[in-house]
């Protein structure tokens, strides 16, 4: 038999999660052009894209421009879908093994860290995650409710997730009419009642992780004023050395937007945006079970003999009335049975993305990318680089014969495999289908596109191209 990578053998790869990581292995592996690979993507979704389509903030129409290239690398003629089936319940891993070479698990990270203070359990009390999934149509959280009738909402946490949240609940119904935002979430948003957003982070404005346009974009908008208490936009001494002697180019711009903010005047807008510093929750209060205030710590910041900086509390104390909050404080993968999994990171135990075991002995055939590998840092274009990392190593594997051997590694053994474990499995094309419907539903309102968010009406749709 020809060896494995060939044309009449090509090397078989099953890739579990279709978002960003999921497709950048497929286009890294491209690249390799003296190498046959066919390509099997599982989604439990029965929609691609992963966080493109269902995390990406829906006013960031741009952001999402890169489905393109995730469509153009579909259409490959040794790329197949099988959306709506899950890994753990319609597949195992011993399914895999019996018709793959490689299996690559780029599941990313949809778990919310916990704060780890008092009342974090009171209703009212959220992860930014749940309410980003909402507004953002996802099936398992369409039915989720927030209650928007209150005036305060606390968003704890300064990366771009946290200021996704905090945009969203400071834009007019006419920002985001014009979104692919969820009509439920539309609706549920233009009542808001809604008039102060807090956002809170423990360190200073230089060490804030949302990028220079998140944070420019946050003094945009149509009826929402935005303030920075002066003495938080102000740096400490080592944070402004550190800048001084030629640091980071993004967060010198981030500072420059929060000192200009300090210095705005509040104009009387409908909503007002407070970006807190040096600030940390201590507890979130409440009454009859529901959030009513959150308890803030002040912090200072401290140079340590490493040089790093951080913040230590002091015996300053604040309390802000509020009756939402939402927490962004770092994202977990979820762990997938047998698959060896870091609870400390919340990601595959892996080395340069070859899975590893407890003893670090690298799992032939198993692989990651994405935030399961790494844990969530970095911006879509950051997975590009990620998985290539680890195609690299799967090559490499490839090359020196370390990879599974399937009993049946043709593409009808996986067909009927999936066949008897999800019928209602989708294919690519039928894919498209809820996707024309989504986008020609979307061209009558005048919006890039009107989401189903049921998994039924999707597969529906799916079957057979019309609503």
């Amino acid at each position: 038999m020809a060896a494995v990578g060939t044309e009449s053998n090509p090397l078989r790869v099953a890739i579990i999660g279709a978002g960003p990581s999921g497709f950048y292995t497929v286009s890294n592996f491209l690249k390799h052009k003296d190498l046959h690979v066919e390509f099997d993507m599982y989604d439990r979704l029965p929609t691609p894209f992963g966080l493109v389509r269902a995390g990406v903030a829906p006013d960031h129409q741009k952001d999402k421009s890169v489905q393109r290239a995730y469509d153009k690398s579909a259409q490959s003629a040794n790329f197949r879908f099988y959306g709506n089936v899950e890994y753990g319940k319609d597949i195992n891993l011993d399914d895999l093994k019996q018709h793959y070479h490689q299996v690559m698990f780029t599941t990313g990270a949809p778990f919310d860290r916990n704060l780890g203070i008092p009342g974090e359990e009171l209703a009212g009390s959220h992860s930014a995650t749940e309410f980003v999934a909402w507004y953002n149509g996802h099936p398992d959280f369409a039915n989720h409710e927030f209650d928007l009738t209150q005036e305060s909402v606390a968003v704890i946490g300064v990366g771009n997730v946290a200021m996704d949240v905090a945009r969203i609940l400071c834009k007019t119904n006419e920002e985001l009419a014009v979104t692919d935002m969820a009509d439920y979430a539309l609706a549920a948003l233009d009542n808001s009642s809604v008039k102060n957003v807090y956002i809170l982070g423990r360190r200073g404005p230089a060490q804030a992780a949302f990028t220079p346009p998140e944070i420019k974009e946050m003094g945009e908008f149509l009826d929402a004023d935005v303030t920075v208490p002066a003495a938080e936009a102000e740096l400490d001494a080592a944070s402004a050395a550190a800048l001084e002697e030629g640091g980071d180019k993004n967060a010198q711009k981030n500072v420059d937007f929060i000192q200009e903010y300090a210095a705005r005047p509040i104009s009387g807008k409908k909503r007002l945006l407070n970006i807190r510093f040096l600030v940390s929750p201590t507890e979130i209060l409440g009454e009859d079970g529901k959030v009513t205030a959150i308890k803030i710590v002040k912090n200072k910041l401290v140079q340590g003999d490493d040089g790093s900086i951080r913040p230590v509390a002091t015996d300053e104390e604040e309390i802000i009335p509020v009756g939402l909050v939402f927490r962004s404080v770092g994202y977990l993968g979820r762990p997938l049975p047998d698959i060896p999994y870091n609870e400390n990171k919340g990601t595959i135990m892996n080395a340069q993305g070859r899975v590893v075991s407890a003893d670090d002995a690298p799992v032939t055939g198993l692989y990651t990318a994405g935030w399961i590998k790494r844990g969530p840092t970095g911006v879509i274009g950051t997975n590009k680089t990620c998985a290539q990392e680890t195609v690299n190593c799967m090559v490499e594997d490839l090359a020196a014969g370390n990879i599974n051997e399937p009993a049946d590694p043709s593409v009808e053994g996986v067909k009927a495999l999936v066949n008897s474990r999800q019928s209602r499995a989708v294919s690519y094309d039928e894919w498209l289908n809820i996707n024309e419907v989504e986008v020609s539903r979307g061209e009558a309102a005048g919006r890039p596109r009107i989401k189903f968010t049921n998994i039924d009406e999707m597969v529906e749709v799916a079957r057979s191209g019309s609503s």
